[in-house]
């Protein structure tokens, strides 16, 4: 479902959502249809009770305040660190703990087994750590040779 539609937060920060029909619609969530492939296309603006409310083709396309609203609310949604280099790991058998910079500061992981690598596609991976958190490389390559030895290893 597309349409016209307006965004704004109301007093109690809860996005509101009006429809073309002028129907308003408090605390609606956005959802994105593939978050690491095409994070800024097929977005669903989901009621409380997960109707579609609107369809987003692509984000670029909003006016600039609806797209900010949707971008601040899709950020308070989804946490998926992405993993910017391998810093260290305490041993390459698992379990094993890994030190990571990521483009939310630097943490560490648990890997509990090589199947918490997951290939997402022809080039990201997802690792899933032992308290459940994703973190995504978004290509391996891209990474520095140290931390690209490191990975290497796992997989």
């Amino acid at each position: 479902m597309t349409g016209d539609f307006q965004l704004h937060r109301n007093p109690f920060g809860q996005l509101v959502f009006t429809g073309a029909d002028g129907a308003e619609h408090v605390d609606i969530e956005p959802a994105r249809a593939f978050p690491i492939t095409a994070p800024r296309e097929e977005i669903a603006l989901l009621s409380h009770d997960d109707r579609e409310l609107a369809w987003i083709p692509r984000l670029d396309d909003l006016p600039e305040a609806s797209r900010l609203l949707v971008e601040e609310a899709l950020e308070g949604l989804e946490f998926m660190p992405e993993i910017l280099r391998v810093r260290s790991v305490s041993g390459y058998a698992t379990p094993c703990t890994w030190q990571v910079e990521t483009d939310r500061g630097d943490t560490c992981l648990a890997l509990n087994a090589e199947e918490d690598i997951r290939r997402l596609s022809a080039q990201a991976l997802l690792i899933v750590d032992g308290r459940g958190i994703q973190f995504l490389i978004r290509n391996p390559q891209a990474l520095d040779a140290a931390s690209r030895k490191i990975l290497d290893r796992f997989l």
